[in-house]
């Protein structure tokens, strides 16, 4: 295993971190997977079985630490989180709010400490914003308020002294809307052709991974993903 390229994808059994789990895997590289269920296609699954915060943090630690064996990461993936709607004035406003807090900056703070631990220098941590979250998000403040955090996130991340490994690159990518199984169940009648492959992204993370530093984006962006009639560019939104 000392060879290999190692990396940890946080939301591994998800429709996006299974795809990523299986790219990586297919391109030879040792990947460790965290979420509530093990994926049986990683070489290491971290199972969250804590509802408190510094417990998961406790429990995705000291799984990495014991599954890596000493070595360290190549990269932290981050594709963890959901959606959840609704204003103000919802019953569910507060509730929703705070799934969204613990699906999307939970898991990236979390993803941040492993980094900071156990990534090379020069290493590469993704995590999972969203283009909506740039604007004013009146319809699902919980979902908008919880990625502006991951947003902001990542620009502390990438300052100095932000505690991770020297020269590591961290990115975040804005998805619009990802071609998932749950999209299309629920949403069968809309415009596929505007939706972004989920290999795209897989493709796009290990692009980034084996890549050194000067062919990267630069550290600290926020990156959508504009997908039209089926083809999808990045585009750097905080130049």
């Amino acid at each position: 295993m000392s060879s290999m390229k190692r990396i940890v994808i946080y939301g591994g059994k998800g429709a996006l971190g299974s795809t990523c789990v299986n790219y990586f895997k297919k391109n030879n590289w040792w990947v460790a997977a965290v979420d509530f269920a093990a994926n049986p296609d990683a070489d290491a699954n971290v199972i969250i079985k804590s509802q408190q915060l510094t417990d998961q943090e406790n429990e995705v630690v000291s799984g990495i630490e014991s599954s890596l064996g000493g070595s360290k990461l190549d990269a932290v993936v981050c594709v963890a989180g959901g959606w959840a709607g609704g204003n103000a004035s919802a019953k569910d406003f507060v509730s929703n709010t705070e799934l969204m807090i613990k699906q999307s900056i939970w898991t990236s703070c979390i993803a941040a400490r492993l980094s900071s631990l156990f990534l090379n220098e020069g290493g590469l941590l993704v995590l999972t914003g969203a283009k909506a979250g740039l604007e004013a998000t009146p319809g699902m403040i919980g979902y908008g308020l919880a990625k502006a955090a991951v947003h902001q996130l990542t620009q502390s991340l990438s300052a100095e002294k932000s505690g991770l490994p020297n020269n590591s690159t961290v990115l975040t990518i804005l998805p619009i809307t990802l071609d998932t199984p749950m999209n299309r169940k629920f949403m069968p009648k809309a415009d596929h052709s505007t939706w972004t492959p989920l290999e795209f992204v897989s493709t796009t993370f290990h692009t980034w991974a084996t890549n050194d530093t000067t062919n990267r984006p630069k550290s600290g962006s926020l990156i959508s993903l504009n997908t039209v009639d089926g083809k999808t560019e990045l585009t750097v939104e905080n130049k």
